[in-house]
């Protein structure tokens, strides 16, 4: 089962995603965390979230890039993921090196995802990937921004399609867009 959460900033989707990770009926639970840590915030952050989530029982890994890279030991079966969150790996992975990559690598780099994706599917009876909502705002970016939020979005539209579930979570109430929210 893959279930992909969207929603907004502070929207409660995170929280949301724990809940089902908790309830997955699953011996293994593992948190991937892809926020890549630049500066003393990053940290204190990434410390609070690790604070956030002790006593849970969630086997957390720092993943930043390559989700492909992952191999967990526990059979498909005793396996459950969540993938916190896609946003944070699309940014890892489009502005690695510092700056945007050309369009030939952006679109390597949108597979690259997809395909991370697949492979910690093909490991986890129930895969949970958290993404945010970030083109409502109606602000005006810089091009390398702009081309970041367009790749996400394909991403986002790409996860929507293979997923089971797709929930947005809106002033922390989960609605079902596709399937049904639990």
């Amino acid at each position: 089962m893959i279930t992909v959460i969207t929603g907004g900033s502070g929207s409660g989707k995170s929280q949301y995603g724990e809940s089902l990770l908790s309830a997955a009926d699953a011996k293994c639970q593992y948190y991937l965390a892809t926020m890549e840590v630049f500066s003393e915030e990053d940290e204190r952050k990434v410390e609070r979230h690790k604070k956030m989530r002790e006593g849970k029982g969630f086997v957390a890994i720092e993943r930043p890039r390559d989700l492909s890279g992952v191999d967990f030991t526990t059979p498909w079966e005793e396996t459950a993921v969540l993938v916190e969150c896609i946003s944070n790996l699309t940014a890892n992975e489009f502005f690695a090196g510092g700056r945007a990559p050309s369009q030939e690598t952006e679109m390597l780099i949108e597979a690259k995802i997809i395909h991370g994706i697949g492979v910690l599917a093909s490991q986890a009876k129930e895969l949970i990937i958290v993404t945010n909502e970030v083109f409502s705002d109606g602000e005006e970016y810089p091009e390398e921004t702009t081309r970041y939020m367009g790749m996400l979005g394909r991403i986002n539209r790409k996860l929507f399609a293979i997923a089971d579930r797709v929930v947005e979570v809106v002033c922390g109430i989960p609605l079902a867009l596709k399937g049904e929210s639990l």
